[in-house]
């Protein structure tokens, strides 16, 4: 039994072994958790999660930039990925999702407590798509249309924690 959604992926039929070999391909399936048969996004958004540790240690202007970084060269990392799968917005891209999250977390401080509620907002709204988001999802094309709904998902959970946190919901700081 195979850990990996299939046997071959895309209308250009790439195994498994072909996305973890080849470094884009490699990042667009979110370090290979894409692969999985079951939730690629919610396992991707899991990948996200060392990344958003690692980012959280430097201030807040390093962590923006680096999700910027992360932001824009997922763009270029998801049509690229797209066009070698000859399939838009296949689920087994995940960069997107790594970084919808990162982009959740950026205006929060590191707890245990906001990074299990910005998991779960990111994947909420990641997955109910509310307007605008399902709309962008539907209209626009490429690399950027892969990326911008989780843009704007992280945008709506990133504000909604930090709207909980400074209202007194949870305790941020």
């Amino acid at each position: 039994m195979s850990i990996f959604l299939n046997t071959s992926l895309g209308k250009n039929n790439l195994t498994p072994k072909q996305i973890l070999s080849d470094p884009v391909l490699f990042l667009a399936f979110g370090f290979g958790s894409g692969l999985a048969k079951k939730a690629p996004g919610t396992f991707g958004t899991m990948s996200a999660i060392p990344l958003y540790c690692l980012f959280a240690q430097a201030n807040s202007f390093i962590y923006g930039l680096l999700t910027v970084i992360v932001t824009v060269g997922g763009v270029w990392i998801c049509d690229i990925a797209a066009k070698k799968l000859d399939e838009h917005d296949f689920g087994g891209i995940v960069w997107d999702e790594i970084a919808g999250f990162l982009i959740t977390m950026w205006l929060v401080p590191f707890t245990w407590q906001t990074l299990v509620l910005g998991f779960i907002l990111f994947r909420f709204f990641d997955i109910i798509k509310p307007w605008p988001i399902k709309w962008v999802d539907k209209q626009v094309q490429g690399g950027l249309g892969i990326m911008l709904d989780d843009v704007l998902a992280g945008v709506f959970a990133g504000a909604l924690l930090l709207l909980l946190g400074t209202s007194g919901w949870i305790i941020l700081w």
